[in-house]
């Protein structure tokens, strides 16, 4: 395993990450991707240890595909619902991170609807000199960290599946379309995919891509690259798939919407919806991405979305527990004893 260029703690955000950091996770995913084929799909990699899933907000595949990745590296697994905790009596979030703390926790997997949470719970733990690491499963609307990774490893590994790497993208041109604004995943996927060398291209309504979007990705310098991002913003769709190598489509937000952003979902399907039609403005090759969950007919129409042909949302799912276990090897392999 890729650890001796791994001196990473915490993984909060990915706007920092460098390439040498991209590659150990996509080296070390690949490695593990090998594990889970085989019959027996458990190592004693973290044997001791205790990750625990602290989700103060719903997730399916995100949650479960951080359980099983625990389990995957045999440690033990705590895993934690607001509804049912005492968060309902009053007790704050940085007293149920030391409440985990006083119970032996190694690592910390934290999604949580508002941004800053993982960040604030990792500062907490540095202050007291613990080895706790945080892993940000998702942060309002700031960032989703394995999410990208995970569709990073997608999109490399069909290129190359010995060796998924960044170099692969160079040059590729992506498409992300959808609810933008509110998408943590797309933040994610932005820091990621330009620090390949990728060509971004992003489009929405303008109610779902404000200017500011890509003038904030593009205002800084991107560590250990040469060069500044390729990012682009299209208020339509067609500009965005022209020869484009990927789409990736991301769900309308509604429940983050505080204002009536668009006329109506079937106005918005024509517009921006990912069809088959639309996908001949791309490369003959194309692939099509969403992190999920699918508003099926709205994002993306039901017979694409099912398409093998096209289609590596079900893959996304699948590589999900690799890069997993790879996030978790990294940070927590350190800490045995």
């Amino acid at each position: 395993m890729p650890t001796s260029t791994w001196n990473r703690h915490h993984i909060l955000s990915l706007a920092d990450f460098t390439p040498v950091e991209y590659d150990a996770v996509l080296q070390t995913a690949a490695s593990f991707r090998e594990v889970l084929s085989r019959r027996t799909k458990k190592v004693p990699t973290l044997q001791g240890q205790v990750v625990a899933n602290l989700f103060f907000e719903p997730s399916t595949r995100t949650r479960s595909s951080f359980e099983l990745a625990a389990k995957r590296l045999s440690a033990d697994t705590l895993n934690f619902t607001s509804a049912t905790s005492s968060m309902t009596k009053g007790e704050t979030i940085l007293d149920t991170a030391k409440t985990y703390l006083a119970m032996g926790c190694d690592i910390m997997v934290i999604r949580h609807t508002s941004a800053g949470v993982p960040n604030a719970v990792a500062l907490e733990m540095d202050r007291l000199g613990e080895r706790v690491s945080v892993l940000n499963a998702g942060d309002g609307q700031h960032e989703h960290p394995s999410q990208g990774l995970l569709d990073l490893f997608t999109i490399c590994s069909l290129i190359d599946p010995l060796q998924p790497r960044l170099e692969l993208l160079k040059d590729k041109k992506i498409a992300i379309v959808g609810d933008i604004l509110h998408s943590r995943v797309a933040r994610s996927n932005i820091w990621s995919l330009t620090a390949s060398g990728a060509e971004v291209h992003l489009a929405a309504p303008p109610t779902l891509l404000p200017k500011l979007f890509a003038e904030y990705i593009n205002d800084g310098e991107a560590s250990g690259l040469d060069g500044r991002r390729k990012l682009f913003i299209h208020w339509h769709l067609e500009p965005a798939l022209r020869d484009a190598d990927f789409v990736m489509t991301l769900r309308l937000q509604k429940e983050r919407m505080t204002a009536h952003l668009l006329p109506s979902l079937r106005e918005y399907h024509q517009m921006f919806g990912i069809t088959r039609s639309k996908l001949k403005w791309c490369k003959p090759n194309v692939k099509v991405l969403h992190p999920g969950p699918v508003n099926r007919g709205v994002e993306i129409s039901s017979d694409l979305m099912d398409d093998p042909e096209f289609s590596l949302i079900q893959t996304q799912v699948t590589s999900g527990v690799a890069v997993r276990m790879a996030l978790l090897y990294l940070i927590g392999s350190g800490k045995a004893v």
